[in-house]
């Protein structure tokens, strides 16, 4: 448990003052957890809140920033918040072709898509590996999918194939209590996936929430869209 008092659990959603990860925050919140609403603006995450019903703090967090992370997961421990739940939201959707890319979008896609979540992944599973309890959830794509064409969009598909296989690694690396799980949203209605998406961000956040509140007979290691598990 959190050691806020109240005997609740706390959520950490990284890139998560709009869309999807605002979303997963909401309804965090209205199930009873706890929220840590992190962005890389910090103005935008104080903004953020007044959407977020229940406790929440807006954190400022650079997930490409190695010090970013450490030192958010510092100000928390010196508070004495635990994290108890760890969705990596944060994410960019590059799409340029691959003979077009440039080396420097290619390697932002990285850092954000997948090195984002290696370093809170470092920052916090520790923890609930200690305390016996955790979930972390890593919002990924179909396009990460090796089942479903990868190479497309290169930058993306690549980076979130990389944070597929993060979530194999981490799910392998922990003992039972703790849970790491990927998760594809689909196509939905935000400021990346356009107005045309058929899906709500309502719909995007589902399988997010599922995950980050699985009971202790709860998969681990898997993939899911819909609460069906997927091929990697």
């Amino acid at each position: 448990m959190s050691r806020n008092g109240n005997g609740r659990r706390t959520a950490l959603v990284t890139g998560a003052n709009r869309g999807i990860g605002l979303e997963v925050c909401r309804q965090l919140a209205a199930a009873g957890l706890d929220i840590v609403l992190t962005a890389r603006d910090e103005r935008r995450g104080q903004a953020a809140l007044k959407d977020v019903p229940g406790p929440a703090r807006a954190e400022q967090m650079d997930v490409t920033d190695g010090d970013s992370v450490r030192d958010c997961a510092a100000r928390l421990a010196a508070d004495g918040v635990e994290i108890d739940v760890l969705v990596n939201n944060a994410g960019i959707y590059p799409t340029t072709s691959f003979f077009d890319v440039t080396e420097e979008v290619f390697t932002e896609s990285l850092q954000i898509n997948m090195m984002g979540a290696f370093r809170t992944c470092q920052a916090f599973v520790p923890g609930m590996v200690d305390r016996g309890y955790g979930r972390v959830v890593n919002v990924s794509a179909g396009g990460g999918a090796m089942t479903e064409s990868v190479p497309h969009p290169p930058a993306y598909g690549i980076a979130k194939a990389a944070l597929n296989a993060l979530t194999l690694a981490v799910s392998a690396a922990i003992p039972r209590g703790v849970k790491v799980n990927a998760m594809c949203p689909g196509w939905v209605r935000t400021r990346m996936g356009g107005g045309g998406a058929p899906l709500s961000v309502a719909d995007g956040a589902d399988t997010a929430l599922w995950l980050a509140t699985l009971p202790d007979n709860g998969p681990n290691g898997g993939f899911f869209r819909e609460r069906k598990r997927i091929p990697w």
